[in-house]
């Protein structure tokens, strides 16, 4: 019997990630940089490997390629995961890779105004998302992915379920979008009520609650916030659903209303959350209580807004407006 090829391998990483309830978007990134290592090594198998070759495609990375230090480490990252949890061999030493230069980059950050004048330039669905961005400091990742129960319009809260990190947290809902949420949470849920008249009208669901749930999937409190217009279908099932907005929407709607309200800044969804920040900031909240709204593991990441306040570069007031 031949010895299993690379596609048996990443059957078996794809499982062990889902058995240590790894994200989706974790579980692409780690099996891209498996599939990549295989590729620059000739195909060999991974287990005909070890830490020369690991060494030598993480500084192809750094020097062939120029990545970002943090692009390097998420391809260790996941090679460590490969050896250590899918083949259960201990890597040995790895002091000789050439590392990739840590970059520092300071968050880009609009005043009140221009969110609200990039806000003006935005409508529908895709302005009460990027308003949700701005409003609870949120990933876009965490906005498409909200789900009806996870709205607390009467107590002016937004429950993040497997943020970044896999982890959970509360964050505020602004006043000002509960009427347009429940709005919409109305329209959506008329578009719901015809998908299950028309025998559809199921979300897709983690396998754990799908098994633990059985009803779950077509229940209303599990549907998207923002669900797309048409539905997917299951190729083996031929059932039918809906997937989240694709992110790529508003994406392209925040840069083009950047563009259209004369923003020079380089705008994108991000930037309303390192806005939210920012301006919470200086209205004088405490740190960790921003820390805990924006979900940081550790209170360092949050201390770079404090380097963008609207008093210059680094927190200062020129001499020449001190007179």
């Amino acid at each position: 019997m031949s010895a299993p090829g690379p596609p048996r391998l990443i059957d078996q990483m794809v499982e062990a990630l889902r058995a240590r309830h790894y994200s989706p978007r974790t579980e692409e990134a780690y099996v891209m940089w498996v599939k990549r290592y295989i590729r620059y090594h000739k195909m060999r198998h991974p287990k005909d490997m070890g830490d020369a070759e690991i060494n030598a495609f993480l500084t192809h990375l750094a020097v062939g390629e120029g990545v970002s230090s943090s692009t390097q480490n998420q391809a260790l990252s996941a090679l460590l995961f490969l050896y250590r949890r899918v083949f259960g061999l201990d890597v040995g030493d790895l002091g000789t890779v050439v590392r990739a230069r840590k970059s520092y980059h300071v968050p880009i950050v609009m005043t009140r105004s221009e969110v609200q004048a990039v806000l003006s330039e935005m409508e529908g669905d895709t302005k009460l998302m990027a308003s949700l961005l701005y409003g609870s400091g949120l990933r876009l990742s965490e906005c498409l992915c909200l789900r009806v129960q996870d709205l607390d319009l009467a107590g002016h809260e937004v429950v993040v379920f497997g943020g970044k990190g896999n982890k959970d947290r509360r964050t505020v809902l602004p006043s000002t979008l509960v009427e347009p949420l429940r709005a919409h949470l109305g329209r959506v849920r008329a578009v719901h009520g015809k998908d299950l008249a028309s025998g559809w009208g199921r979300v897709q669901l983690p396998e754990a609650i799908q098994r633990k749930y059985p009803g779950a999937a077509t229940d209303w409190k599990w549907q998207w916030v923002f669900p797309q217009r048409t539905r997917w279908t299951n190729p083996a099932t031929l059932e039918q659903g809906r997937h989240h907005l694709d992110e790529a929407i508003l994406q392209r709607a925040v840069k083009e209303a950047a563009r259209r309200a004369g923003i020079t800044k380089r705008v994108g969804c991000h930037t309303f959350r390192h806005s939210f920040a920012t301006h919470l900031l200086e209205a004088g909240y405490d740190i960790r209580t921003i820390q805990e709204l924006l979900g940081h593991k550790s209170v360092t990441t949050t201390m770079i807004y404090t380097h963008v306040l609207n008093k210059g570069g680094r927190g200062v007031t020129s001499p020449l407006d001190a007179g």
